[in-house]
């Protein structure tokens, strides 16, 4: 990949974008944040994507990719999580792409940082089932066998104890019972064996702030598949977003058009 697209992250309290150079893997440009709007509603959130768009001088013919927190599936979100509610039902891809006058395509945030990471990051060269974490507020997850992303797996959502994983092992659990990083590092071995005997990854990545201090709890695990930091951070969504962007539009050009993307299967 030598040429460009646009990368959107969407997130509760800020919208960040740039150009990405699809060859390098890193932004083109530096990065704009605008406040995410409060309420975040469709109306609002697209208005300020395109405000972030408006702000570079980028071809029309750009392609650009988003980042949202939800489930997403033919451009359509199915949950909300960190926006408001009024989007679930909601066809982003239409409304992004009738807004900012770009071909836009929106994928679920974790499955971003994980395209990312496979293109240009930890998932180098991995095949078999290669697990990306992003560790924070919750527990985002993506999923790929061989390269190829499985969507939307929500692997926060996992039992443990009873509840959503994620309430018991987040990052922001550990800040909010103020736990040491080995009381910490155990409850994430709980976690991981749990995943490791459902789907038997070959190599699982974590991400999230957190991962910048990898060596204080990843050493404490004790897994069959290796583990190792997310390289990308606070950038993979950006770059993720926008390879999707790239590989997206490349498909269309081969003769599938956008209204069938939408209402494939519908």
């Amino acid at each position: 990949m030598s040429k460009k697209a646009f990368g959107i992250d969407i997130g509760g309290s800020g919208i960040k974008g740039a150009p990405v150079h699809l060859g390098k893997g890193e932004l083109a440009a530096d990065r704009v944040r605008i406040p995410t709007p409060q309420p975040s509603t469709p109306e609002a959130v697209a208005d300020t994507v395109a405000e972030l768009l408006g702000s570079f001088d980028i071809p029309e013919d750009m392609p650009v990719g988003v980042t949202f927190p939800a489930v997403i599936q033919e451009g359509v979100a199915k949950t909300a999580a960190n926006v408001d509610r009024s989007w679930v039902g909601t066809d982003v891809d239409a409304l992004f792409t009738e807004r900012t006058g770009h071909d836009v395509f929106v994928v679920n945030d974790a499955d971003a940082a994980g395209i990312a990471e496979m293109e240009f990051g930890a998932g180098r060269k991995s095949s078999g089932v290669v697990q990306v974490f992003t560790l924070g507020t919750g527990v985002g997850s993506a999923t790929f066998v061989d390269g190829r992303l499985v969507p939307n797996t929500e692997l926060g959502h996992v039992l443990l104890h009873g509840e959503s994983a994620e309430k018991y092992m987040a990052s922001s659990v550990k800040e909010r019972e103020d736990l040491d990083w080995e009381t910490w590092a155990g409850r994430l071995q709980e976690y991981f064996s749990h995943i490791e005997f459902l789907f038997s990854p070959t190599r699982i990545i974590v991400g999230g702030g957190v991962s910048k201090k990898h060596q204080k709890f990843l050493p404490l695990l004790d897994l069959e598949a290796e583990i190792v930091p997310a390289e990308l951070r606070n950038e993979a969504g950006i770059i993720g977003a926008a390879v999707l962007a790239h590989r997206e539009e490349k498909a269309l050009r081969k003769g599938k058009k956008k209204d069938d993307k939408h209402h494939a299967g519908s």
